[in-house]
């Protein structure tokens, strides 16, 4: 009776650890907070890390996050721009890793033209009934 309540304890308990098991105990990447030797490539890179989402914070770019993702990410910026790639390169192998959702400049695609189409057409709407009540007062 005694091992049943105790494997039924560890049964019920197991999974409210799982959380802390999953912390990142990893050390940061090597290029997560150094920067790259070249000052030009540095530049490219910093340039190409502040139009980038972080995906944990979302409302950070790479650049300004502290998170260890947007830590893995600036390593992956650094390393491909380091190994000559160009930043536009890198931009898509991000993108079409991570999502649209990764840029701060979405492209226009199939699934991104929402985003530039229903500004216009509030704007138009918002137009057209101003319009008409204007219309409707005279």
């Amino acid at each position: 009776m005694r091992r049943l309540v105790a494997l039924l304890a560890l049964i019920l308990v197991l999974p409210m650890a799982a959380p802390g098991l999953g912390q990142d105990s990893l050390p940061p990447a090597p290029y997560a907070y150094q920067q790259l030797d070249d000052p030009a490539l540095e530049a490219k890179a910093q340039d190409l890390m502040i139009t980038l989402r972080c995906l944990k914070c979302q409302s950070q770019s790479i650049a300004d996050s502290d998170a260890p993702m947007a830590g893995d990410m600036r390593h992956q910026v650094r390393t491909r721009i380091a190994a000559g790639e160009d930043p536009e390169q890198v931009r898509a192998w991000l993108v079409s890793r991570y999502g649209d959702y990764v840029s701060y400049k979405p492209h226009l695609s199939s699934s991104t033209w929402p985003l530039f189409a229903i500004p216009v057409i509030v704007v138009l709407v918002a137009g057209f009934a101003i319009f008409r009540r204007m219309r409707a007062r005279k």
